[in-house]
């Protein structure tokens, strides 16, 4: 495990340690890594979710419009020509919170991550991930001690 991942929580440690892996796979051989597949989903999705809406936020401090999240889509799309369009509309309306969980059936977390991973990179634009997942969970923190 990375050393830098000493500052964070230890049950957020193997997230962070498998998010930057899966990154390192995707960067190097055009296709996310698994290490992320074998995290619990739930607080995967939850950290990867809140990336995902900081570089979000980040990219569009105006405020994030329909046709900001269409070009989010489209960018990771044409990035990764594995990516399902579905799966990535599917983690960014989870990542703003206005994903209709009534709708069809979630797709596999395995799918999710590798998706999330495609996603994540595409919005970093070759930006360093560790500030933001420090970020996220610093965030996550906050909320999980104001409720």
């Amino acid at each position: 495990m990375n050393n830098s991942w000493r500052h964070l929580p230890p049950p957020a440690r193997p997230i962070a340690a498998a998010t930057l892996s899966s990154l390192e796979s995707y960067r190097s051989a055009g296709e996310p890594g698994d290490e992320l597949a074998a995290q619990d989903p739930a607080p995967t999705g939850l950290i990867l979710g809140t990336v995902v809406r900081l570089l979000l936020e980040d990219a569009n401090p105006d405020g994030l419009t329909a046709d900001d999240v269409r070009a989010a889509l489209a960018s990771c799309v044409r990035s990764w020509p594995a990516a399902d369009p579905q799966v990535v509309l599917w983690l960014l309306a989870g990542a703003l919170g206005v994903l209709d969980e009534e709708g069809a059936p979630a797709p596999k977390p395995d799918v999710l991550a590798r998706h999330a991973v495609a996603l994540i990179d595409d919005l970093l634009a070759g930006r360093p991930v560790e500030p933001w997942l420090t970020a996220a969970l610093a965030e996550i923190e906050r909320s999980q001690l104001n409720d």
